[in-house]
C-alpha cells in the first residue's frame, strides 16, 4: 500500500476483517430504496442477518416529529412499528455460512419530513437484537499502527446489540447546488498560504509549527486564485485551536485570532464573492479539542450538564476520541444537546458570515442519523450551501451517503490515479476499467457529487511521489478533471510545489504542507498555465 488513504482497510488483512465486520450480525448500511426518498412515496429498507444472527421476525420503528423512535419485539414506544417480511437467502464463503436479507415497506411521507427509526430482530424464544453502526467495527487508530508499524490487525471493536442506533432520512431535498456541478475548488492550508499585511513568514523550526499565513493573506492572492480560474475556496478549520491544522476546535463562535479573527473571514467572503468565488469552511462535527471549555468541564465535574456530550469509557484515554488520541475527543452527537450545538454552529457561519457551505471532516464518525438533519438545516440557512464528507471507506460504504449529503471526496478515484501515474504500480489499461465501472456504480452528478482530486494535506504531494515528473502530474490532472465530478486543487500543485521527505518516513502527516511559493522564479509557470487550460476546458472562464 503506497498511501496510508483507507484507514480501517489499509491492508488486504484489514479488508478482510473489515468485510467480516460487516456481514456478521444484525447489518442494514443505510441501504433504502430510493437512495433519496421522494414524496409521497414509498421506501423500502433492505436489512442482512449473518450466519450466526438468529431471526424469526424483524421491525423498523419510526418517528416523524423528531423523537427518538423506541420500540420492542414489534411494538412500537413512539412512533409506529413496520414489519420485514424475510427475502433472499444467500452463501457468503467468507463468512462460511448463509446470509438472508429482510425487507420493509415505510409509508410515503410529505416533502421535507425527517425520518428516523431503529430496527430490530428476535425469535419468539430469545434476546432481541437492535441494528448497529458504523459499517466498519475497526478500531482505526489500530488499522493506522497496522499501517504506519507494522503491527498486527486490530480485533472488531463490539456495538451495543441492547440498543441499537438510530437511522435517518430526509424525504427529497438532498441535492446539490446547480453551483457545484461547474465548480473548480482550490483547497487551502491556511496557516501555510500567505500571511498577508506586510507580514513574514513565522520563523517555524519544522512544518508542525505554525506559519503565519492567514486569511488576509488568502485575500491579498485572490489575483492568483482568480487567474488560475477557480471558483470556490476549501479552507482548513478557521476556528480557535492550539495546532497549526485546526482540526482540534476550542471555539466554534469564533474564526481564530492567529489567522485574523473574524474581521478577515468576513473581508475574505466579501471580496471572494465579489469575484464569484464561494467560500467553503472546513468544519469538525466528529470531535473537538480536549482544552474546550464544555469537554474540560465535562471531563472534571461528573455532574456537568455537558457530561453526556462525549462518551467517557474505561479505555487508556478515558473517553472516545479520534485515533485514540487524547487531544480530539469525540462528540456525542446522540445526544440531543450536542446534536443541536453543532446544527447551531452550522447554521450560524451560513446565516451570519455568508459562507458557502462545508467540507466535513471524517463524516463517517458522527452517529448514522446526523448527516441529513444537518443537510437540511444548512438547507434552511442558505438553500444553496454545498455539503460533502470525507469519509474514508470502501465505494459501497460511500454510496450510503447519498441522500444524506450532497456528495464525498473520491479516495477511490486518487488512489488509483496515484498508483497509475505517481506510484506507477498500476498499469493504464486497468486504469480505465476502473474508471468506466466507477462512474457507472454511483449516482449521477445531478444526484451525488463526487469531487475529485489527486493529492491533499494528508498525503504526500503528487509530484512528490511521481519523482518530481511534471508530465505525469499533468496526465493524472487531465483524467481528473474529465471525470463528472468537481474538480479540487490542493495548493501549489499548479505551481509544482512539492516536499522533501515522504508522510511514511517521518511519520507526520505535515511533509505534504510546505508554504505555499509566491516567488515566481520558483514557480513551474508553464504548469500553471496547463492547469489554467484545465480550468477554462471545464468552466470557460479562467484569465
Amino acid at each position: 500500500m503506497e498511501d496510508f488513504i483507507f484507514g480501517t482497510v489499509a491492508t488486504d488483512e484489514l479488508k478482510l476483517l473489515n468485510h467480516r465486520a460487516t456481514q456478521e450480525g444484525l447489518q442494514h448500511l443505510h441501504r433504502l430504496s430510493p437512495a433519496i426518498p421522494q414524496p409521497g412515496k414509498p421506501v423500502t429498507l433492505t436489512v442482512v442477518t449473518g450466519p450466526g444472527q438468529p431471526a424469526e421476525r424483524m421491525a423498523a420503528y419510526l418517528t416523524t416529529d423528531g423523537r427518538e423512535p423506541r420500540g420492542s419485539r414489534g411494538t412500537a414506544e413512539t412512533g409506529a412499528a413496520i414489519p420485514f417480511q424475510p427475502g433472499q437467502v444467500m452463501w457468503n464463503t467468507l463468512l462460511w455460512g448463509y446470509i438472508q436479507e429482510w425487507h420493509a415497506d415505510l409509508p410515503p411521507q410529505p416533502d421535507g419530513t425527517l425520518v428516523r427509526y431503529k430496527i430490530s430482530a428476535w425469535c419468539e424464544q430469545g434476546d432481541e437484537t437492535y441494528a448497529d453502526w458504523p459499517e466498519s467495527k475497526v478500531k482505526i487508530e489500530l488499522a493506522t499502527d497496522a499501517w504506519f508499524k507494522g503491527k498486527p490487525a486490530p480485533n472488531t471493536v463490539p456495538g451495543d446489540p441492547a440498543r441499537g442506533k438510530v437511522f435517518s432520512y430526509i424525504v427529497g431535498k438532498a441535492r446539490a447546488p446547480k453551483w457545484a456541478h461547474s465548480a473548480v475548488m482550490y483547497h487551502i492550508f491556511v496557516d501555510r498560504f500567505f500571511p498577508g499585511q506586510g507580514r513574514a513568514w513565522l520563523p517555524a523550526q519544522n512544518l508542525h509549527d505554525r506559519h503565519g499565513g492567514t486569511l488576509w493573506g488568502i485575500a491579498e492572492k485572490l489575483d492568483h486564485i482568480e487567474r488560475l480560474g477557480a471558483n470556490a475556496l476549501w479552507l482548513s478549520p478557521t476556528w480557535p485551536s492550539p495546532t497549526h491544522h485546526g482540526y482540534d476546535v476550542t471555539d466554534y463562535a469564533h474564526t481564530n485570532p492567529l489567522l485574523g479573527g473574524d474581521e478577515a473571514l468576513r473581508a475574505l467572503v466579501t471580496e471572494a464573492h465579489r469575484r464569484g468565488i464561494r467560500i467553503i469552511l472546513d468544519l469538525v462535527c466528529n470531535h473537538i479539542s480536549n482544552h474546550h471549555p464544555l469537554f474540560v468541564e465535562a471531563l472534571n465535574q461528573s455532574a456537568s450538564p455537558y457530561r453526556g456530550w462525549f462518551i467517557f469509557d474505561d479505555s487508556e484515554v478515558g473517553y472516545r476520541s479520534f485515533f485514540g488520541t487524547h487531544h480530539m475527543p469525540q462528540v456525542n452527537l446522540e445526544h440531543p444537546g450536542a446534536r443541536q450545538w453543532m446544527l447551531d454552529t452550522a447554521q450560524f457561519w451560513l446565516r451570519e458570515f455568508g459562507v458557502d457551505g462545508y467540507r466535513l471532516d471524517h463524516a463517517n464518525g458522527p452517529s448514522p442519523d446526523f448527516w441529513p438533519e444537518f443537510t437540511a438545516v444548512c438547507a434552511e440557512a442558505n438553500p444553496e450551501a454545498f455539503v460533502f464528507g470525507e469519509v474514508v471507506e470502501p465505494p459501497d460504504v460511500q454510496k450510503a451517503y447519498e441522500g444524506r449529503l450532497h456528495g464525498l471526496l473520491d479516495f477511490h478515484l486518487c488512489d488509483h490515479l496515484r498508483k497509475t501515474y505517481g506510484y506507477r504500480s498500476l498499469p493504464e489499461a486497468q486504469l480505465e476499467t476502473f474508471l468506466h465501472r466507477h462512474r457507472a456504480f454511483f449516482p449521477d452528478d445531478d444526484e451525488f457529487v463526487m469531487l475529485t482530486f489527486v493529492d491533499n494535506h494528508d498525503m504526500d504531494r503528487f509530484k512528490f511521489i511521481a519523482g518530481e515528473d511534471t508530465a505525469l502530474l499533468k496526465r493524472a490532472a487531465q483524467i481528473q478533471f474529465a471525470q463528472p465530478g468537481t474538480p479540487v486543487i490542493y495548493y501549489g500543485t499548479e505551481v509544482g510545489l512539492s516536499q522533501s521527505v515522504s508522510i511514511k518516513e517521518v511519520k507526520q502527516f505535515d511533509a505534504s504542507r510546505a508554504p505555499m511559493v509566491w516567488d515566481e522564479a520558483a514557480q513551474d509557470l508553464d504548469l500553471f498555465e496547463f492547469y489554467q487550460g484545465l480550468v477554462r476546458a471545464r468552466t470557460g472562464t479562467g484569465k
